[in-house]
């Protein structure tokens, strides 16, 4: 068995990185830990996940900002959009798969009709450009 437990995210400010995932995104801030000058860990949860963020200092030689498209699946694509909007987050307008059922790579406007699993989709950055793709699975109507 293989679980990826943390992904490591690139920043150039690790104060305004974790203030924007604990308080815009509601993320559970972790650790926040410097045992060195050279080496700061900020670990961060997105609530009900079992893999985590890192962003600090001495964690990777990446570009801050150079990670594209990690995807997060979440069960209301269109309540999330609205609360992290709220919340000051830029997320992008909602996209589905076309043609459904025969998914050629292509994308029509707003949510899927049917609200299928992976069907759905909408994109959002960081302050630091490290880039995130929203993602619809388990819609249940309430």
């Amino acid at each position: 068995m293989m679980l990826i437990e943390v992904v490591v995210l690139p920043v150039a400010d690790v104060d305004r990185a974790a203030h924007f995932y604990a308080e815009q995104m509601e993320f559970h801030l972790d650790a926040d830990f410097r045992p060195t000058d050279d080496l700061r860990i900020v670990q961060l949860t997105p609530v009900g996940s079992a893999c985590s963020i890192q962003v600090g200092v001495g964690l990777t030689d990446a570009a801050p900002g150079s990670v594209r498209n990690t995807f997060m699946m979440v069960p209301d694509i269109v309540a999330t959009q609205a609360r992290l909007r709220d919340r000051g987050v830029v997320v992008g307008e909602l996209r589905h798969k076309t043609p459904i059922g025969a998914w050629d790579g292509g994308y029509a406007p707003g949510v899927d009709p049917a609200r299928g699993d992976y069907a759905s989709f909408a994109d959002f950055a960081d302050p630091d450009g490290n880039t995130w793709v929203l993602q619809e699975r388990g819609y249940h109507p309430g």
